[in-house]
């Protein structure tokens, strides 16, 4: 019985056969390939590209006031001459920082509330359910709008204006959308729980923090990898709404949506400006949105 049923390894799906699994999605599925591409040149430009391109992104010279682009300028300049080309690559660090923060969250917050609400059952599934539910009524733009209104001067006063709308704005990206995930997770490890490994890790004496961590969620990793796509793209769009309406990071921090926000008084005189920002958060968010799929689709 204990050839049959070791507890120390994990259930059915394996390391080894998760990553076996999602390298043959990634090969087969052409969209999702070149998803995973077009991410990886983006993060290797937002990531490396400052430090070959190292032009100032703070560098005004009113003689290039949206100027088209050039060989000194090669994504043109915005409306007090700064380099576009400079500014979409720092900008692009922050708001994929973002992203993946607000991923970070909401991921964790979601995956332990799925995983309690599934295994315990009873009270605990009642009570986090409910208060999945009630999260899942609020209208969560409006709601973020109100929140970054009424306490964005308090925590940037405690802080710093980078930090303090960067940290707020994380919290409550990953804090409304959660929901997703806790529904994703419960519903899978109610399946799994019932299941005869599980029963037979629990006739042995396993804990139930070891059958959780060593059994059922290695089965919901694909899962959890799918919704973490999407919660990416979820946050690069919701930060860059923030930056559009004028509530998000300040004008000298050249966030994409920043970027778009600026460049709304020039559609006609230079639009450029706009096109090149709006094409990186397009460019992100769907290539995140179709790997996402692409993994959804193969594991459904």
């Amino acid at each position: 019985m204990t050839k049959n049923f070791p507890v120390s390894k994990p259930s059915p799906v394996s390391d080894r056969q998760t990553s076996f699994r999602f390298k043959k999605i990634i090969w087969q599925k052409p969209l999702a390939s070149l998803s995973l591409i077009a991410l990886i040149i983006i993060v290797l430009a937002v990531v490396f590209g400052p430090i070959f391109y190292r032009v100032p992104i703070d560098q005004i010279d009113f003689t290039q006031t949206a100027a088209p682009p050039s060989w000194q300028h090669p994504l043109g300049t915005n409306d007090l001459g700064q380099d576009q080309l400079a500014r979409l690559l720092i900008g692009g660090r922050i708001s994929l920082a973002v992203g993946l923060s607000a991923m970070a969250v909401s991921l964790t917050l979601g995956t332990l509330i799925g995983a309690i609400a599934g295994y315990f059952g009873g009270w605990w599934d009642v009570i986090l359910m409910r208060i999945t539910d009630l999260f899942l009524a609020l209208p969560q733009l409006p709601l973020v709008l109100l929140v970054v209104y009424l306490f964005r001067e308090p925590v940037t006063r405690a802080t710093s204006p980078e930090q303090g709308i960067f940290i707020l704005v994380v919290l409550l990206i990953g804090l409304l959308n959660w929901m997703s995930v806790a529904r994703l997770v419960r519903g899978n490890i109610l399946r799994l729980r019932e299941m005869e490994f599980v029963k037979a890790a629990i006739a042995m004496g396993a804990g139930s923090n070891h059958i959780i961590w060593r059994h059922l969620l290695p089965n919901v990793l694909n899962l959890i990898i799918v919704a973490a796509s999407l919660a990416v793209g979820n946050a690069i769009i919701t930060e860059s709404t923030l930056s559009f309406l004028g509530l998000g990071f300040p004008p000298d921090v050249p966030t994409w949506g920043q970027m778009l926000y600026t460049a709304k008084d020039y559609l006609e005189t230079a639009p450029l400006m706009a096109i090149f920002p709006g094409l990186a958060i397009f460019i992100t968010v769907l290539s995140v949105n179709y790997l996402g799929d692409g993994i959804g689709i193969k594991n459904s």
